[in-house]
């Protein structure tokens, strides 16, 4: 049951902490391109602040779609670590349990 769970979850890890390690990146890049603007001139601070609000909120957004493909991988887990005893259990108790 184990294995099954550690090869469920292995196949979205690496998916999710792409997603987060690239969002980090791109507010990273959106702060330094909001700091230009500002000393430059080209945007006021209530501007940079709006600025900085969209990309938290599509950062936001990123995110929380990771969390629910974590959810699934969760579950995937679960699954997979019931699969392997279902017919075992069910027999042994004569019902459906699982």
């Amino acid at each position: 049951m184990i294995d099954a769970v550690r090869d469920a979850l292995d196949k979205k890890v690496p998916e999710i902490r792409d997603y987060a390690e690239s969002e980090g990146k791109k507010l990273g890049e959106c702060i330094i391109t909001i700091e230009k603007m500002y000393i430059e001139g080209k945007i006021s601070q209530e501007q940079a602040q709006l600025l900085l609000d969209i990309q938290k909120n599509a950062m936001r957004t990123v995110l929380l779609t990771v969390e629910g493909i974590g959810i699934l991988a969760a579950e995937q887990a679960i699954n997979a670590a019931l699969n392997v005893v279902k017919d075992t259990v069910n027999t042994a108790l004569g019902f459906t349990l699982i």
